[in-house]
């Protein structure tokens, strides 16, 4: 398992390649309350499954995922088996909202991209081992997404 933080590390870049791309765009009243709204939602996905995280006492280090001592499969995580990568996409969207800039969904689409082929897949064979016929059963029930 790489030792670079990915989630953390691709987010910050994907942000950076948004504002690089967007930085002339202006902000409305109308794309303001939009990105509000989504990024209330989508920040509450992220809270709320670290908050189940911490309340489980496991670990939720995307670069140590052997380390995790229990399975996560309430709060955010019932909806979703990735909330915290599915609030950063949320957010990521949100500031494409913000600036009002279909081509800021581009970065958003990398993040969603190497989070479901890099990350995501290291974290459900690590859950696997791990837990077994439980992750088993809890990937069957809850969508990756």
């Amino acid at each position: 398992m790489s030792k670079v933080p990915v989630p953390p590390t691709t987010l910050a870049i994907c942000l950076t390649g948004q504002y690089l791309l967007m930085r002339q765009r202006a902000v409305t009243p109308t794309s303001a309350t939009v990105a509000a709204v989504l990024s209330l939602a989508s920040g509450s996905l992220v809270v709320g499954s670290l908050w189940e995280f911490r309340r489980q006492r496991t670990s939720f280090d995307p670069v140590d995922v052997e380390a995790a001592t229990s399975l996560v499969v309430r709060g955010p995580n019932r909806l979703t088996r990735n909330p915290m990568y599915l609030g950063m996409a949320g957010l990521l969207a949100a500031h494409a909202i913000l600036r009002r800039s279909a081509v800021a969904v581009l970065p958003m689409a990398a993040f969603v991209l190497v989070m479901g082929r890099v990350q995501i897949p290291l974290e459900e064979k690590a859950l696997k081992a791990r837990f077994g016929a439980d992750y088993g059963r809890y990937r069957g029930s809850v969508p990756r997404w």
